[in-house]
């Protein structure tokens, strides 16, 4: 319980007689690059050197590429993304905004202000 007290969290809904939900950062980082990567054209996220070591220590990676800043009236992401070969990235950039947007927005309530994206690489498709 005390690993989920030292994250970031952020109330979104609170009624009197029931109580309230709270959302972790990482939830949304995490919703965030899901809907990324279900775009066509997206070969997958891209993360850092220290995203890498915590993915070969095989803890928690589903946020991988993601940077989420969520204050009370809204969320600002950043998104690495490895894309594939021949795709339009303007095109596939634009999609991947508005998918990510809608996502968030849909399922915490919370209002998406940018998404940001940036190209880390592109990727051969293997025959």
């Amino acid at each position: 319980m005390e690993e989920m007290e030292s994250r970031n969290t952020h109330k979104v809904y609170e009624k009197d007689k029931i109580g309230e939900v709270q959302i972790a950062d990482e939830v949304v980082a995490i919703i965030a690059g899901l809907a990324a990567t279900e775009v066509e054209g997206v070969d997958s996220m891209a993360g850092n050197i220290t995203n890498e070591l915590v993915g070969k220590l095989g803890m928690k990676n589903l946020s991988k590429g993601v940077k989420v800043d969520v204050t009370e009236e809204h969320v600002s992401v950043d998104l690495s993304l490895n894309m594939k070969y021949g795709y339009n990235i303007p095109d596939v950039s634009e999609k991947v905004q508005e998918k990510v947007k809608s996502a968030i927005e849909n399922m915490t309530g919370l209002n998406v202000l940018d998404v940001n994206i940036k190209i880390a690489s592109v990727t051969m498709e293997e025959e």
